[in-house]
This record gives C-alpha cells, sequence and structure tokens, in this order.
C-alpha cells in the first residue's frame, strides 16, 4: 500500500494522524499488549510479529493491524523498521 493510501484509510475508519515508528536492527519485544488498537504502514525494513504462535512478516508497503490490547511479539530485521503507526484509543 502506498502512504497516501494508508492515509486515506485511517481517516475512514476514524484513525488518527500517524507517528514515525523507528526501531533498531535485529531488536525485538518479547509478547506484550497495548492499550489501544494499532494500525501501520511498514515504510523502510522489516517486522515480524508473533500472534497466537504464528510468525507474520511485514516488508515495506505492507499494513499491519492490532487490536485492542492484542497480545503480540515483535522482532525487527537486520536493518532495523521504520512504520507508521496510528494508535485509537478505545470508547
Amino acid at each position: 500500500m502506498k502512504q497516501d493510501e494508508f492515509l486515506k484509510m485511517l481517516a475512514e475508519e476514524n484513525f488518527p494522524e500517524p507517528t514515525l515508528v523507528v526501531r533498531e536492527s535485529s531488536g525485538f519485544l518479547d509478547s506484550h499488549s497495548h492499550p489501544f488498537e494499532v494500525k501501520a504502514l511498514v515504510i523502510d525494513g522489516q517486522i515480524d510479529l508473533m500472534i497466537d504462535d504464528l510468525k507474520r512478516v511485514y516488508l515495506p508497503g505492507d499494513v499491519f493491524h492490532l487490536d485492542f490490547e492484542q497480545m503480540h511479539a515483535e522482532r525487527y530485521g537486520n536493518q532495523g523498521v521504520s512504520y507508521l503507526a496510528s494508535r485509537k484509543s478505545r470508547g
């Protein structure tokens, strides 16, 4: 997905403006959750998400979605990852 398409989708789904997130090469976050829903567009690099023991790889142009308080783990590629993330609070 292109950035303009992503921004349009966020607006249509009432998500706020995204922020740029940059993570270090080969970094990781063990299993955790967030007190918000996330939609993100990978700009550069790679992020692997583990949800319910299933690993999914996201590359530039891919969009990932995490539900409110969804448990997941994150691993970042050899060159790290940059993504635009929009976080929508519940309620």
